[in-house]
């Protein structure tokens, strides 16, 4: 009976060690940017706000689940006709699609660090893989909302037309474009 309770009570703190802690994207604090060679005379660039999605995070495993939905309709490059016209059905039609979404598939470590999140991205109604490479990454104390906040930056480079964004592709602009994501998430 005594090994039972002592295999029972190690079952018990094994299970207790190993469970996710749940997350929330900080909208405040998470925003996705993009950069596009313009006919190779400057970068257009512009950004999503408004962020939402949740994060599950099993340190003790080194795994865990990210979903983000981007609003489509956030998008800002700092140039209103250029944002109308990015929203239009020659480019994110936004009345079709509303949201581009992230889901990842798998997190990457090295000695405990993140490196990089590998997941489907979804847009336009078309889902890809990409690899979010993380060159920034920290979990710290946040006195401002007295909960555990983690956070990083991330990015990648994409080819835009598989996701049926072709715009001007056959005219010269290249189809290559950055994404740098910045996120913040609040342990819950």
């Amino acid at each position: 009976m005594k090994k039972l309770a002592l295999s029972m009570a190690c079952v018990v703190m094994s299970v207790a060690a190993a469970q996710a802690a749940d997350y929330k994207i900080d909208p405040a604090h998470t925003n996705a940017r993009f950069y596009i060679d313009h006919f190779n005379t400057s970068t257009n660039s512009g950004g999503f706000y408004g962020i939402n999605g949740d994060i599950t995070f099993v340190e003790e495993e080194m795994s865990g689940d990210i979903s983000v939905s981007i609003p489509v309709n956030t998008l800002n490059t700092g140039f209103k006709a250029f944002d109308e016209h990015m929203l239009s059905s020659d480019i994110l039609d936004v009345e079709k699609h509303p949201t581009i979404d992230f889901k990842s598939t798998k997190l990457n470590f090295d000695d405990k660090k993140l490196t990089s999140v590998e997941g489907n991205l979804t847009m336009k109604g078309q889902t890809h893989p990409v690899e979010l490479k993380a060159t920034k990454f920290n979990c710290y104390e946040s006195p401002m909302v007295n909960a555990e906040v983690c956070g990083g930056d991330f990015e990648t480079t994409i080819d835009r037309t598989q996701w049926g964004v072709d715009y001007l592709v056959k005219e010269g602009m290249e189809k290559m474009v950055t994404l740098k994501i910045q996120v913040e998430a609040v342990k819950q």
